[in-house]
């Protein structure tokens, strides 16, 4: 059986088109170097598949995997002998404390880096301080993400924000039009584009331009982790910028392109069930032939 030749397969209680069956397909060979557990979370984010409460249904999807390699669609990642870690409320330690207010310009703090948070120590501070100053809180991200403190290494090393990139939402009318994608083009090429879903600046720390030099050196180290991570290059950045709060004025100062506002629906939601906060789409390209790599049709 090939994916291009199913008209509605039924699995786990979920009728996926052939379309579907090839976005699972490529998410499971770009993303080879997941669990289990991990694929399933990252096809539960791409596919919308979620609760009444919006939950991710990993249960369900783990058993559709294994249908998928049953009937020879796919082969995915030998299971591997650990549980997943229970979520545990975030404890804000001392380490996340207001510190001394900062003030200035960026260049009387350079060098400016961002340093890859992925031990768990490092992971773990970095949650407490998302949790505790990010207006939106700490969410675990699954599938590609990649954390990022923002530091500066004048004298001592000093950590001034976080960012956090993941993956890039469902359906965006404005950024697809753009694009030119078509939905199936999309459903194939989605992993290409990355998300900055968290960008966090200290509520104490005041650098003129700091926010557009972290963006700035984002677009050159996301491409680097994605590779050594996950083995391939994204060729696009987006993000989402609530005019409620924001002007979006440093992704506009650090080059990132205004495509226009989001109908108002959350990033996974395929099946327009949940309301959300219109967003600015803000949208940087990684090389110059990102169009004819997303448009381009996976064998």
């Amino acid at each position: 059986m090939k994916a291009s030749e199913i008209r509605s397969l039924v699995v786990s209680g979920r009728a996926f088109s052939g379309a579907e069956v090839e976005q699972i397909q490529e998410t499971v060979r770009v993303f080879s170097k997941l669990s289990r557990w991990e694929l399933a979370q990252t096809l539960c984010e791409h596919l919308g598949w979620v609760t009444a409460k919006g939950q991710y249904k990993v249960e369900s999807c783990l058993k559709a995997l294994r249908r998928l390699e049953g009937l020879g669609l796919i082969q995915g990642p030998a299971p591997r002998r650990y549980e997943p870690r229970k979520k545990e409320p975030l404890r804000p330690s001392e380490e996340t404390e207001a510190a001394v207010e900062v003030v200035g310009r960026v260049e009387d703090f350079e060098p400016i880096e961002l340093e890859g948070v992925e031990q768990r120590p490092q992971v773990e501070l970095w949650n407490q301080y998302v949790g505790r100053y990010h207006y939106l809180g700490y969410q675990r991200p699954f599938g590609a993400h990649q954390r990022y403190f923002i530091v500066s290494r004048q004298n001592l090393p000093r950590r001034l924000g976080c960012l956090l990139f993941a993956a890039s939402a469902w359906a965006v009318g404005v950024r697809d039009e753009w694009i030119g994608w078509s939905a199936r083009a999309r459903t194939q090429r989605l992993n290409w584009v990355v998300n900055n879903s968290r960008f966090l600046i200290f509520p104490w720390v005041r650098i003129a331009n700091l926010a557009s030099r972290a963006l700035a050196l984002a677009a050159r180290q996301v491409e680097q982790d994605w590779q050594r991570r996950y083995g391939y290059r994204p060729v696009l950045l987006e993000t989402f910028v609530d005019p409620q709060r924001y002007r979006g004025t440093c992704y506009r100062a650090a080059n990132w392109v205004e495509l226009g506002m989001t109908v108002g629906r959350g990033r996974l939601d395929r099946h327009k069930r949940y309301g959300s906060t219109r967003k600015l789409v803000y949208v940087y390209p990684l090389r110059a032939d990102f169009r004819s790599v997303l448009k381009r049709r996976c064998r």
